[in-house]
């Protein structure tokens, strides 16, 4: 009897050790907002900078994993509202139809800006002339010919730069003559760089940051100034123009979360608006959202006099 009372108690202590293991085991590979894995869906046009974020966060939690998926702005909305994506990073905040659906799956998607961007246009070396009118460029959108535009050059159909260009110029639909799109940012940079009389529209991001392949191709081009529709100077897409918002091409970036939960993507988005994720945007060559603090030492040097 006594011994079959230990053997009891040997299965009971052996049932509640792998089940005290399997929960450290539950435990250690669950998601947290510094610990885990998390997929993100990226704006192709600004995928440099997220880069630069994701690299340094990975290198500072060394238990966080995050995979970029680059895509256009049309495919990334799409994938966010049909539950395919969880976390995305865009140029533009949902619109309220697109906020209405969430909150009828009652899911309150969190945004979290943290960056200002600009839409570039560029041109051939070639090109003296450095600067051009906002109107010309919407002119040639709603189909109006211009001797300064041979042809306006895209990433993608469905990309950022061309929905944000169609609002600007108020049209439902590019011209089919004179537009020419690509796949991503690198091929309307390099196709410029090769062609003279052509525009190309683009993330500044792509030229403030270029890829080691691109940086050659990238000294072959010219960045063109903008003048306003209501303006009369030309500025550039500059760190201290768009800071001034001076530059008429600027918008904001997001991280929209839409994991319900405390994972990984909301560690992420913290980080991103946070003193260092702020740093990293300002060295980019944009502008943070809320510009990092400097910490001045201030040494007292006493001078002793000889007499």
């Amino acid at each position: 009897m006594l011994k079959n009372v230990k053997i009891l108690g040997l299965i009971v202590f052996i049932f509640l050790f792998a089940m005290c293991n399997q929960k450290s085991k539950n435990d250690s590979n669950k998601e947290t907002i510094l610990k885990g894995s998390v997929g993100i869906t990226v704006d192709e046009t600004i995928k440099p900078i997220v880069d630069d974020q994701v690299a340094v966060f990975e290198g500072t939690y060394y238990d966080a994993k995050v995979s970029i998926k680059a895509k256009s702005e049309a495919e990334l909305i799409n994938d966010l509202l049909n539950g395919k994506s969880k976390v995305v990073i865009t140029a533009r905040d949902l619109t309220k139809n697109e906020k209405d659906k969430f909150e009828k799956l009652r899911i309150n998607p969190r945004i979290t800006p943290f960056a200002t961007d600009a839409i570039a246009f560029i041109s051939n070396k070639s090109n003296k002339d450095t600067l051009i009118a906002l109107k010309t460029v919407i002119d040639f959108m709603k189909g109006i010919p211009n001797s300064r535009i041979k042809g306006l050059v895209f990433d993608n159909p469905n990309s950022s730069t061309v929905r944000f260009m169609k609002d600007l110029a108020k049209v439902k639909d590019i011209p089919v003559e004179g537009v020419f799109s690509f796949k991503t940012n690198d091929e309307v940079i390099k196709f410029v760089s090769e062609n003279d009389g052509m525009i190309g529209v683009v993330g500044v991001n792509w030229l403030s940051q270029p890829s080691p392949e691109l940086q050659d191709v990238v000294h072959n081009l010219n960045v063109l100034s903008v003048k306003g529709l209501n303006g009369k100077e030309y500025y550039s897409p500059s760190q201290n123009d768009i800071a001034e918002q001076k530059y008429p091409l600027a918008r904001k970036l997001f991280v929209i979360n839409c994991q319900g939960y405390a994972g990984l993507g909301m560690g992420f988005a913290s980080f991103v608006a946070g003193d260092i994720g702020q740093r990293i945007v300002l060295k980019s060559g944009l502008m943070p959202i809320r510009t990092p603090g400097r910490k001045l030492q201030i040494r007292n040097e006493i001078m002793n006099d000889k007499e």
